[in-house]
């Protein structure tokens, strides 16, 4: 277990390595997470919720989870249709 854990955080200095970033699922939602370099953390674009990454450690517990503005994230096919939906 510690050697596998150790193969996979051992790119952490980069970020979170590539091997960790396809494992690691939103603890609230179940869907896959997005890096962030920019605000260094995970990000759930599902329930737009931001998971903050300390010392290289992914901090997945739901209460460190912050709230994304709905500025910050990404627009998907479904929100530019509802988008154009109401502007009508």
């Amino acid at each position: 277990m510690v050697r596998a854990s150790l193969m996979l955080l051992k790119d952490a200095g980069r970020g979170v390595c590539k091997s960790l970033s396809q494992i690691l699922v939103c603890p609230l939602s179940k869907q896959p997470l997005r890096y962030s370099e920019e605000t260094n953390s995970l990000i759930s674009d599902a329930i737009g919720v931001s998971f903050p990454i300390k010392d290289d450690i992914p901090c997945l517990v739901p209460m460190d989870g912050k709230i994304i503005e709905a500025d910050d994230m990404p627009k998907t096919d479904g929100a530019a249709d509802l988008s154009s939906k109401n502007n009508q």
